[in-house]
């Protein structure tokens, strides 16, 4: 079996999700009392976030790069990095490791093209939703990808900062997420992707008029596969 380096945190909610279905996708694998081998470094989100609002990009690849490197030391195969909008760093953290990285975005593209999808919504904060290291590895894949529009993007973006990653759930937020997906799919959507490790919490597949891909469990279901082949 593999060694996952998981570096975690971000938020602590979204981490205990990742931790269990990879445990539970070990143990269905393998049966018995198998578990997974994971190296976990959780990081203090307060310390990214605030980068995050300063715009200070290259403070965060310096937090995510050095538990990187600490974990591929200690004996880490391969890297999951426990968030979406941290794989914006991605291409500066593969400078620094000699293990890969498992991206989000390539697992996440893989289960919707086995689906048969090819028009697809994309939900996450509004680094996800607009810039281009999430939207264009899904392009890239050969999909396409429905953004929301202006208002929308700060209504799901908030509700993640102000709510979700805070571990706060609330109906009314729920609410307005089903009526941003049902206007993605108005709009010719055949999914949506939950491209922020949070939004799990509030939205499952009853809420939605859309086939719903969560990437926490798509990319933790993806590291066990990766760890036990």
């Amino acid at each position: 079996m593999k060694t996952i380096g998981l570096i975690g945190g971000m938020s602590w909610e979204s981490t205990v999700t990742y931790y269990q279905v990879i445990n539970e996708s070990v143990k269905n694998t393998l049966g018995g009392f198998h578990s997974s081998k994971i190296m976990m470094y959780s990081v203090d989100f307060a310390e990214l976030e605030k980068n995050m609002s300063e715009g200070n990009w290259d403070g965060n690849a310096k937090i995510l790069a050095e538990a990187s490197k600490r974990l591929e030391k200690a004996g880490a195969d391969f890297i999951v990095i426990a968030t979406n909008t941290m794989h914006k760093l991605v291409p500066q953290i593969e400078k620094e490791i000699n293990i890969p990285i498992l991206h989000i975005a390539d697992a996440t593209a893989r289960a919707i093209k086995k689906d048969g999808h090819k028009k697809i919504a994309l939900l996450g904060t509004k680094f996800t939703m607009t810039q281009d290291f999430i939207k264009q590895r899904l392009i890239d894949s050969g999909l396409e990808v429905i953004i929301s529009d202006e208002e929308d993007i700060k209504t799901v973006n908030e509700i993640i900062f102000n709510e979700l990653c805070l571990g706060n759930v609330l109906d009314s937020s729920r609410e307005k997420y089903k009526s941003i997906i049902k206007k993605m799919k108005e709009q010719g959507a055949e999914g949506v992707i939950l491209g922020c490790t949070e939004i799990g919490m509030l939205i499952s597949q009853k809420d939605s008029v859309l086939p719903v891909y969560d990437t926490t469990l798509i990319h933790a279901a993806e590291a066990a596969r990766i760890q036990c082949e």
